[in-house]
């Protein structure tokens, strides 16, 4: 059984890019409006951000 691998999609890279850029952030500065909840759950918002990777990844069309 071999996976077909396919790039993610845009929209898919941009949102892990951002959710993985905000957790990044919220250890060095204060971030304003989800600041505080990122900075309280950082790891489940870093790993979320490599799952829509992975899913894009994975599934074709996202």
């Amino acid at each position: 059984m071999r996976l077909k691998l396919t790039p993610p999609g845009f929209p898919i890279f941009l949102l892990s890019v951002i959710l993985a850029g905000v957790a990044i952030a919220t250890l060095y500065t204060r971030v304003p409006v989800v600041g505080h909840y990122v900075s309280a759950h950082r790891f489940w918002v870093l790993a979320s951000a490599y799952a829509a990777l992975l899913a894009g990844v994975l599934f074709e069309g996202l």
